[in-house]
């Protein structure tokens, strides 16, 4: 079962589509949700509020598009390129993140994405 959402913000909007992943069940269940863009290289990531545990399949590499939890904190992280602590043009997160999908389209759209902007998360 795939689930659809839509990230949206002031300059640009993304759809995503998730798999059967209990932390894709729960965001999908927090949803409609809007927060704060907070931008880190080239990765934007926002509160959710959200408590999630690591799974096993947990990633910290990752390739530019996924959509991953950010456990530790309570944060969706959208990778499109490099962050600080990449190693060339890797998208390393912060820590290990639950993989939980992948952004339809452009990655890239994400670097319309200002530090502060609202983000709107909801069912696409």
């Amino acid at each position: 079962m795939d689930l659809r959402i839509r990230l949206s913000w002031p300059a640009g909007q993304l759809t995503a589509t998730l798999g059967d992943t209990p932390s894709a069940r729960a965001l999908t269940a927090a949803l409609p949700l809007v927060a704060t863009a907070r931008t880190w290289g080239e990765e934007v990531y926002f509160d959710t509020g959200l408590t999630l545990a690591l799974e096993d399949d947990a990633q910290q590499v990752v390739a530019p598009g996924t959509v991953a939890f950010w456990t530790e904190g309570s944060a969706l992280a959208l990778p499109y390129g490099p962050t600080p602590i990449s190693r060339g043009t890797e998208s390393r997160l912060a820590s290990p993140c639950n993989v939980l999908g992948r952004l339809d389209g452009d990655p890239r759209a994400l670097d319309t994405v200002r530090d502060g902007d609202p983000v709107r998360v909801e069912r696409a």
